[in-house]
């Protein structure tokens, strides 16, 4: 029986990259790829495959919320993240919003595949290094809530910028990073903060006094 599989990532070389590393199963066909949530969203419209593999951070959206609409509307589809990100906080995230698993893009063919069947069984799937850092933290809770988390310098800048309402494009030009950029540290701020959308965001800074150029 044969596994379709589809891809989505902005970056080519990856979407070559996760052919290359499936191209000697033969059980597994990769029956499409997308750049972006917009294509993701009809081409699934089109062609429904048995697994997903979803970037969390594409140019339009961010994957963890895609992820969301899309198990919504197709309950039975398998979603397997992927990133470069081990921070736990992403993780839950998307389990949280039904993607069944969750890899590193420096994974190897052997558990890529790996990942693929066990979704297909119904289990979950994380890499070994993610599926270790998460018990880490669950023996280990060591960070109180009524502490400030530690932000980078782009970070705050970031945060700043969406206090004072500038969309990402915006906030992009004035820092002269890349839309996808902000995109990025807006998500790394939501994860550090526990927030759930920009308006609990801004909140939860207001509520740790992390709007000042001193913090």
């Amino acid at each position: 029986m044969i596994t379709k599989i589809a891809i989505t990532d902005d970056h080519e070389m990856i979407r070559n990259g996760i052919d290359s590393l499936l191209e000697n199963y033969p059980d597994i066909l990769i029956i499409n790829k997308y750049a972006d949530a917009k294509e993701t969203i009809f081409g699934l419209e089109k062609e429904l495959p048995d697994v997903l593999l979803l970037d969390i951070n594409l140019p339009d959206t961010n994957g963890v919320d895609l992820c969301k609409v899309l198990i919504k509307s197709y309950p039975n589809l398998k979603i397997i993240a992927l990133s470069n990100y081990d921070e736990t906080s992403f993780v839950k995230r998307i389990l949280k919003n039904g993607a069944s698993g969750y890899l590193l893009k420096n994974t190897n063919s052997e558990e890529l595949v790996e990942a693929i069947k066990s979704v297909l069984k119904g289990e979950q799937y994380l890499q070994r290094d993610i599926k270790k850092k998460l018990l880490n933290r669950s023996i280990g809770q060591t960070v109180s809530n009524g502490l400030k988390p530690n932000l980078t310098r782009r970070e705050k800048e970031v945060l700043i910028c969406i206090s004072q309402e500038l969309t990402i494009q915006e906030t992009a030009l004035k820092l002269f990073i890349s839309p996808k950029t902000v995109e990025t540290h807006r998500m790394n701020l939501m994860s550090k903060l526990g927030a759930r959308n920009s308006v609990g965001l801004i909140k939860l800074a207001m509520e740790k006094d992390l709007l000042h150029n001193n913090n």
